[in-house]
């Protein structure tokens, strides 16, 4: 019987791709609404990544949903930690750089720590222009961290309070921004301000100015999280 149904299941899901792929005009791109975008984007947004004006001017809304969406995710996880853990003291207070991650991953960090932050502001800042963004810059400023937090364990760590403090600024300034467009443009996050000169990094008005808040956000809430996960021998 189960695999009657498999075969029934296969034959439906091959008539319908047929059927669907019959109906597509061939050498013609169904995809309307991305052709208008990319005809338009430039003018409107004035962003040289196609794909940024899409996520920050013509759906900016799910963008938002997609960040509440990490916050909520991040939040649950933090309500599974004690409240103790993220005042449990160092086994070794009076060696602070104590570690046994080695000579090598400790002066590795040292020196790959400030290399991720700089490469990670890059891919956040120049998200309007190239590849990349928000999202992927914070992930590397988190992955900077995490790492940081791993190797040494009983060093000197960034304060939650100041990571909670960047999460909620990063996005309390994208939820302002959107309702100034809102108020002024007629349209939530709409592009404001001067385009600039297209295809230079100051260009595309308010959208770096939002990539510049998603970033922070997102390597705020996951940098967070991993150090609260690493609690067991760090005081954060």
């Amino acid at each position: 019987m189960t695999k009657f149904a498999s075969l029934l299941f296969i034959a439906g899901l091959a008539f319908f791709l047929m059927v669907v792929t019959g109906l597509l005009p061939l050498g013609n791109s169904p995809m309307l609404i991305g052709n208008a975008i990319l005809d338009s984007a430039k003018e409107q947004v004035g962003a040289a990544n196609v794909v940024t004006s899409v996520v920050l001017a013509y759906r900016g809304l799910d963008t938002l949903g997609e960040l509440s969406i990490l916050f909520a995710a991040a939040s649950a996880v933090g309500l599974l930690l004690t409240k103790s853990s993220f005042n449990k003291p160092s086994k070794n207070p009076t060696n602070t750089e104590e570690s046994d991650s080695g000579f090598v991953a400790i002066n590795g960090i040292d020196l790959i720590f400030p290399l991720l932050l700089v490469v990670g502001m890059y891919i956040i800042s120049h998200g309007h222009l190239t590849p990349g963004g928000g999202f992927q810059g914070g992930v590397v400023l988190a992955i900077a961290f995490a790492m940081r937090s791993i190797v040494r364990p009983r060093g000197k760590s960034i304060d939650h309070g100041v990571v909670t403090f960047i999460e909620a600024f990063a996005g309390l300034s994208f939820i302002v921004i959107g309702l100034v467009a809102l108020y002024t443009q007629g349209h939530f996050l709409q592009p404001m301000l001067d385009q600039g000169h297209f295809g230079s990094l100051w260009s595309a008005g308010t959208i770096p100015l939002l990539y510049l808040a998603v970033g922070l956000k997102v390597g705020a809430e996951l940098a967070g999280l991993i150090l609260a996960l690493n609690t067991d021998e760090v005081n954060i």
